[in-house]
């Protein structure tokens, strides 16, 4: 894998797999759900058959699962892979993920009275 600085390291499922669940920690988000997501990227980048791959690849190919799997773990995921240095980045982020199609807001329970 290749890095953004330009290092090279051995790709390791492990410490992908650990970022992704790190950014589901405490979402509805289940361990098989994260495996599966770790699964999905692994399967794409081996039918490219790339012989290396820039971690920048690798971060947008879990964003746009994690996009669909739960926003919050979206969010806290590109907050971290993308660097946010302000609330603004926050705001942008948040911004973006609503404008898309297909984005939703998921009920919110009834506050029993």
């Amino acid at each position: 894998m290749v890095k953004r600085s330009g290092s090279r390291e051995p790709y390791s499922r492990e410490k992908f797999r650990a970022g992704i669940s790190r950014a589901c920690a405490k979402t509805m988000v289940t361990a098989e759900q994260i495996d599966d997501l770790v699964d999905a990227v692994e399967n794409e980048l081996a039918a490219e058959g790339k012989r290396e791959v820039a971690s920048s690849q690798l971060g947008e190919m879990a964003l746009a699962r994690l996009r669909t799997l739960n926003q919050v773990a979206y969010v806290r995921f590109a907050s971290v892979y993308r660097q946010f240095r302000s609330i603004r980045d926050f705001i942008a982020e948040l911004e973006t993920l609503k404008a898309a199609p297909g984005s939703h807001e998921p009920p919110r329970a009834a506050i029993p009275n």
